[in-house]
């Protein structure tokens, strides 16, 4: 990795605390996209870009983990990484952080995602090549996949008649 990408900052804003006091998931989400913007700023993805190209990086796919509850006021630091990039995708991951002098970042994070975004031109509704210089800055900024990233939520269980555990109903 020659270089990484800078952290994004949020405050938890009063009207994003929902009934049991704490931060509402979709805020999360909402904290997890700026920093995905800033991302793609700083990989050449920006608003001018996106308006001299019309093409744009959108999210096929993600995985948020909730690890504890984030209160009103709370100082967020986002820390992204690049974990993989292709000639139309790109696989990064966000890690959220309660700053220092509260529940700060030696303590873990707060929430992570995974995500998996795709170049998609616009106009024609479809997966596109990034551009050379663009895939080649993801390229260097690719780092180790940290070790929940590749996880997925397996079924759930449910208890068997002797004690054992039996699988759900199949779907088909």
């Amino acid at each position: 990795m020659s270089d990484r990408l800078p952290d994004f900052r949020q405050t938890v804003r009063p009207e994003w605390i929902d009934y049991n006091g704490h931060m509402s998931e979709a805020f999360y989400v909402l904290v997890f996209g700026h920093a995905t913007d800033m991302m793609m700023a700083g990989t050449g993805l920006g608003a001018g870009y996106r308006e001299d190209t019309g093409c744009s990086l959108y999210t096929a796919e993600s995985h948020i983990r909730y690890l504890r509850e984030v209160e009103e006021g709370a100082e967020l630091t986002v820390r992204t990484r690049v974990l993989g990039a292709a000639a139309k995708k790109v696989r990064f991951s966000h890690e959220m952080y309660v700053a220092a002098g509260e529940d700060g970042p030696e303590s873990g994070p707060v929430a992570t995602t995974e995500l998996l975004g795709i170049h998609v031109d616009q106009k024609l509704g479809r997966a596109a090549p990034l551009p050379d210089a663009v895939r080649e800055r993801f390229e260097a900024l690719v780092e180790e996949a940290p070790e929940w990233a590749g996880r997925s939520i397996g079924p759930v269980q449910r208890p068997g008649r002797h004690g054992g555990v039996e699988p759900g109903p199949r779907v088909t």
